[in-house]
Formats: C-alpha cells, sequence, structure tokens
C-alpha cells in the first residue's frame, strides 16, 4: 500500500497539470515584420502573456520571410483565427497605417466577418514605428480594422509609464505599445518598451482568460497543404529542362515587387528545336511541339525563379506567344494553345491567364516561336 501511495500522488498530479493546461487561454500572436522589429516586440508581448501561468502565446507571420531572424516562424492561415481565446497583432507603420502585408492578410478574413467567427474575442494591437510620428493614427487605423469584426478591443491603458526613462524617445501609447526602431540613440527596442511590451501581454492575458468560453468558437478549417509541384510534375511525366543560358547581356527572368517576367525560345539541350518559318520551315504541329516545349523552358526558369518551390506561384497572369508565320497566317491561337494548356496542366485555376498571340516576319536564332510569361508569386 505504501508503495503504491507515490503512484497515486503522481497520478494526482498529472491530472491536475492537465486540468490547468485546458483551463489556460490560447494567445495568438500575429504579426508581420520587416526587418526584426516587431518580431523582437512580439517576443516581449508573448513573454507578458504567460508570464502569470494563465495563458499559452504562438508567435505567427501573416507571411512568409526572407529575413534570417523570422524563416523558422510558422505563418498563419486565415480560417485558424477563430480557434483562439484573443489575438495580439503587430505590425510595422506604414505612413500612419498598419503594413502592406498585414492588410493583405486582414483583406483575407471577410469569410470570418461574414460568419462573426471573431465576434467577442479579445484582439490587443503593437507595433513598430520608424520616427514614432503617426503612431498613433496607425495604432488607430488598427483598431478600425478589428472593431468591424466585433472584437473586443483591449488598451493599453497608461500602464508602466511612471518607470520609463523620460529623457529618450520611448514608444507608449494608450492604444498599444511600440518601438521606434529608426531611432539609433539607443538600442530597439529600449528596455522600457520591452517592459511595456510585457505588461501590455500580462495584462491582455487576464483579459484572454476572463473572456475564454463567452463568445461562440468555429470549427478550425482544415488548412490545406501546399500542392506538392514535384509530385505533380511526374505524375504528369513532365521533365522540366534545364534553364537555358542567357545569349546576351540579359538574365533569363526578372523580379519586380510579386511579379516576376520570363521571355523564352525553342531552346532543345542549346539548340533551337522546330526552327523556322511556319508553312515554309515548319508545319503546324511542329510549331505546336515547339510552343510546348518553350513553355516548358518558362517553367523551368520560373522554378529557378522561386528556388524550387513552385508552390509559392500565385497566379500564372500573362502568356505572349510571338509566331514566325507568314503574312497570311491567322491560326496563331490555335499554336498557343499546347503552352496554355501545359501551365493549366501543373497550376490548375493558377494557371488560367490572359492571353496574346501574334505573327512576327522573323524570331531571334531563328525559332518558331517566342514565349513572354508574367507570374504572380508569394
Amino acid at each position: 500500500m505504501r508503495k503504491l501511495f507515490p503512484l497515486f500522488i503522481l497520478i494526482l498530479l498529472l491530472n491536475n497539470t492537465n486540468v490547468m493546461a485546458q483551463n489556460k487561454a490560447k494567445v495568438l500572436v500575429l504579426i508581420h515584420s520587416d526587418n526584426g522589429g516587431t518580431y523582437e516586440m512580439a517576443k516581449e508581448i508573448a513573454k507578458g502573456i504567460e508570464s502569470e501561468n494563465k495563458a499559452t502565446a504562438v508567435v505567427k507571420l501573416v507571411k512568409e520571410s526572407q529575413n534570417q531572424k523570422l524563416k523558422n516562424i510558422p505563418v498563419a492561415n486565415v480560417n485558424e483565427l477563430s480557434y483562439y481565446d484573443g489575438i495580439a497583432f503587430g505590425s510595422p507603420v506604414y505612413f500612419g497605417n498598419i503594413s502592406t502585408g498585414m492588410s493583405e492578410f486582414l483583406s483575407k478574413t471577410v469569410d470570418l466577418w461574414t460568419n462573426h467567427s471573431l465576434e467577442g474575442m479579445p484582439a490587443t494591437v503593437f507595433m513598430s514605428a520608424g520616427s514614432g510620428a503617426g503612431k498613433e493614427l496607425a495604432l488607430q487605423s488598427f483598431w478600425n480594422s478589428l472593431a468591424v469584426h466585433g472584437m473586443v478591443l483591449v488598451s493599453n491603458g497608461i500602464r508602466g509609464n511612471e518607470g520609463i526613462n523620460k529623457s529618450i524617445p520611448q514608444g507608449n501609447t494608450v492604444l498599444g505599445t511600440t518601438t521606434m526602431a529608426s531611432l539609433k540613440d539607443v538600442e530597439r527596442p529600449t528596455k522600457d518598451e520591452r517592459n511595456l511590451a510585457q505588461l501590455q501581454g500580462k495584462n491582455f492575458a487576464k483579459v484572454a482568460l476572463v473572456l475564454k468560453g463567452t463568445f461562440a468558437k468555429k470549427e478550425v478549417a482544415i488548412i490545406e497543404k501546399p500542392a506538392d509541384f514535384n509530385q505533380i510534375l511526374k505524375e504528369k511525366n513532365i521533365v522540366l529542362p534545364q534553364v537555358p543560358k542567357p545569349a546576351g547581356n540579359y538574365k533569363p527572368f526578372v523580379r519586380s515587387g510579386n511579379l516576376i517576367f520570363i521571355n523564352q525560345v525553342a531552346l532543345k539541350d542549346g539548340k533551337i528545336f522546330n526552327g523556322g518559318k511556319l508553312g515554309v520551315d515548319v508545319n503546324e504541329q511542329q510549331v505546336k511541339d515547339a510552343t510546348k516545349l518553350t513553355m516548358l523552358n518558362v517553367l523551368a526558369v520560373l522554378n529557378d525563379a522561386v528556388n524550387g518551390d513552385l508552390s509559392k506561384v500565385k497566379q500564372c497572369v500573362q502568356l505572349t506567344g510571338i509566331f514566325n508565320t507568314k503574312d497570311d497566317y491567322t491560326n496563331h491561337a490555335g499554336l498557343m494553345n499546347s503552352a496554355s494548356d501545359l501551365v493549366v496542366d501543373v497550376f490548375g485555376e493558377k494557371g488560367k491567364h490572359a492571353r496574346g498571340t501574334l505573327g512576327a516576319s522573323s524570331i531571334p536564332v531563328n525559332s518558331s516561336v517566342e514565349i513572354q510569361a508574367i507570374f504572380e508569386v508569394e
């Protein structure tokens, strides 16, 4: 009996631990961060949320980042927001407003708004400012977006103000904590800005716990896994060629913002495939085959542009086919279908695009076809 007593105590402790974990509020710290300033604040907010063991915090990004500090942070899905007991939103200040990345994410929450999925859920906000000018305006713009969802807005109030160093600019506001990232007089966030963020997180955890269970949570929608394009290519017997090397002082692709621009001709193993003028040197079927090969070259360059991750492709925006034809030829669209069919075969709905086709009296390196492509990527 004495041997069983310690085991009985252990079982009670484990059960008690499970009950305490279930009673905690689960808070999402959702951020967009450019250079890491907002992320530094997010860590302090999360620390404050968990400081009294009343809540757990998880930090997620609204979009993938190439910043080394942020690469390993998970990206949130819009549909998961309703799963939490509270959300702390963080963003850089963009000209007195929330950042473009955060704005784009919030624009995807229309279905949540329609279904009242976030109604009654507590929310708080924090930001990373530049000089500090416009920070209150930006925080208010944040509040406006969340108020539309019917979220309970938890302000920071006059919290921790008495203890901060007033000899240097600090990011404290009653609407939410900020850090003045571009002011390099001291390390940012400052010690006081970090402390204020922790106080904000600590207060928010209390509110989230009190309101936990008072608003209807919607079931979390199943988050679709990104398509495995290597598997798709394999299943469809599509083999991407080696990226053709430029023949002059230019690059295989150029990225501008979220758009990638690509031009390719019908090269195969360094040589022109089915070259010449339609109706003189090659027939329609040969040009269609050359067009499909050219589109494969475009996809190979695109794959290189997204570092082998074609799941980053959001949309094929535009394809333009230029064909080496006689003046009286008119079936350019029929020739281009092999390229359009291929891109839709690979990307599905994301592959459907605007299109242009035209004829030319000649095409460089005697190719029978040239394709110009524009893709939108993450």
